[in-house]
C-alpha cells in the first residue's frame, strides 16, 4: 500500500499520548551512538575523531514517551561544525525545546590526539587521550563539564628507597573532571595533568629518549597519594574553576591489583 500525504497526516503520535501510571522518568533517550565528530583544539585547528554519544531528557509523569528520532537528528545537525564548549552548550540548550523537555543531558566520549615530540630525539608522534564532554541543560541554563583520562608513569618512592638496583614503576591513569566558568584550551589541561607524573608518556621513543624517561622518573618518584595531590594543586589554580574531581589508578607492576585514590574540591 502506497503511503499518501493524507494517510501520513493522520498517523497517531503514540509517544505524545498521556500515560496514566503517573511516574516521572528522570532520563530517557539514546546512548552508545557512534558518530563522526570534529573538535576545535582551541588554537584554530579542527581535529577529526569519532564520538560515542548519549543524549537524554527528563520525561514528565503524564507523557508516555519521548521522540527518539529527534535525538539522532540533533546529533547529525551539529556534525561537522567544529565542536567546542560554546557550541556543545548551545546544542544542549537546543535539545530542550526540540524534545519539549525542561531538563536533559548530552554526553560524548571521544579519543583526542596531541602531537608530542620525544624529549631528546625530538621525533614526533601522536598521543591519544580519552575525553568526555557533558552538558547538563535546564530552563535556567547549561552547565559544561570536561573529563580527561591522562596516562602517565609513576615510580614507587618506597621501592627506590629499599632497592639497590632500581625501583618498580608502572603506567597510571589520571582522570580529571573539571567544571569552570571560563573557556580553556584542552591541550593545556592535558599537559598540565601529565606534567605531574613521575614522567610523561610518548607514543614513540628512541633509545636516548628511553634513557631520559627512565632516569627522569627515577629522580621523580611518586606514590599514588603524591600524584593525586600534585594534580589537585594545579587544578585548584585553574582559571574560573568551579569544581573538580580527580582519580588516579596505578596499574601496579609488582601486584595483581591497582593502587587508587580520589578526591573532590570546589572553588
Amino acid at each position: 500500500m502506497k503511503l499518501t500525504e493524507s494517510t501520513s497526516s493522520v498517523m497517531p503520535d503514540v509517544q505524545g499520548s498521556t500515560d496514566l501510571r503517573r511516574i516521572r522518568i528522570d532520563r530517557v533517550g539514546v546512548r552508545q551512538v557512534k558518530h563522526p565528530l570534529t573538535v576545535k583544539n582551541g588554537r584554530g585547528a579542527i581535529l577529526g575523531t569519532v564520538g560515542v554519544w548519549e543524549t537524554t531528557v527528563l520525561l514528565p509523569a503524564s507523557e508516555k514517551g519521548t521522540h527518539m528520532s529527534r535525538f539522532m537528528g540533533l546529533i547529525d545537525e551539529y556534525h561537522g561544525q567544529g565542536m567546542d564548549a560554546k557550541l556543545f552548550k548551545q546544542m544542549a540548550g537546543a535539545m530542550l525545546p526540540l524534545l519539549n523537555a525542561e531538563e536533559g543531558e548530552i554526553r560524548v566520549t571521544f579519543p583526542y590526539f596531541i602531537t608530542k615530540k620525544a624529549p631528546v630525539s625530538g621525533v614526533a608522534s601522536m598521543m591519544d587521550y580519552e575525553v568526555t564532554w557533558t552538558a547538563i541543560a535546564t530552563t535556567e541554563g547549561v552547565r559544561f563539564l570536561t573529563e580527561v583520562v591522562v596516562p602517565v608513569m609513576s615510580l614507587c618512592p618506597c621501592s627506590k628507597a629499599i632497592s639497590e638496583y632500581g625501583a618498580h614503576n608502572q603506567r597510571s591513569h589520571v582522570t580529571v573532571q573539571l567544571e569552570a566558568s571560563e573557556d580553556y584550551v584542552l591541550d593545556d589541561l592535558i599537559r598540565t595533568i601529565e606534567e605531574q607524573g613521575s614522567s610523561q608518556l610518548w607514543a614513540l621513543l628512541k633509545r636516548p629518549d628511553e634513557k631520559y624517561v627512565t632516569e627522569y622518573s627515577y629522580d621523580n618518584p611518586k606514590f599514588v597519594e603524591d600524584l593525586i595531590r600534585d594534580v589537585a594543586l594545579r587544578i585548584k589554580q585553574w582559571p574560573g574553576m568551579l569544581s573538580y574531581r580527580v582519580e588516579v589508578e596505578n596499574f601496579e607492576s609488582i601486584h595483581n591489583h591497582s593502587a587508587y585514590a580520589m578526591l573532590e574540591g570546589r572553588a
